[in-house]
């Protein structure tokens, strides 16, 4: 496996993200259930899509730069097939070394309340729950953490 930056355009990454929002939708019950905007190819810094030895794309995320100091984790997502392989940890891991060669203090994230893998995911791998931020902190379904790099 490998872990590549990629443009946000890059058809692997359209297609991840799909599907990350197609599993999004079902799991809140409406295709909109994100509180600030979407992001976009204006506004992420860095996207990232593991791939496996064929160059089948396994899962993905990305950095909004939030300010001089840290960034947030945006549309982290693997395929279901690929899930319990280290595929997540894989790009967790190139998106916090990423943020330390920007010196970036900490990287935070919001999650929903009906994401209880992504939770636990997080936590394990070092994240704290933190209050909420900016376009989520009157959101009753998002739970933000943040991780000091």
């Amino acid at each position: 496996m490998r872990v590549d930056e990629v443009e946000w355009g890059h058809p692997a990454a359209v297609a991840l993200r799909q599907a990350q929002r197609d599993e999004i939708a079902v799991r809140y019950g409406r295709d909109d259930s994100e509180p600030g905007p979407a992001p976009t190819a204006d506004d992420i810094t860095a996207f990232f899509v593991a791939f496996d030895e064929d160059d089948n794309p396994m899962g993905c995320g990305g950095l909004r730069q939030r300010d001089d100091t840290e960034a947030e984790i945006k549309r982290m997502f693997v395929a279901p097939e690929h899930r319990g392989s280290g595929v997540s940890t894989a790009i967790l891991q190139r998106l916090e070394q990423y943020g330390r060669e920007q010196g970036w203090a900490r990287l935070v994230l919001e999650t929903g309340d009906q994401q209880p893998d992504a939770i636990r995911f997080y936590t394990r791998e070092g994240y704290e729950r933190i209050p909420n931020f900016g376009y989520y902190a009157d959101s009753s379904y998002s739970l933000c953490f943040a991780k000091p790099l």
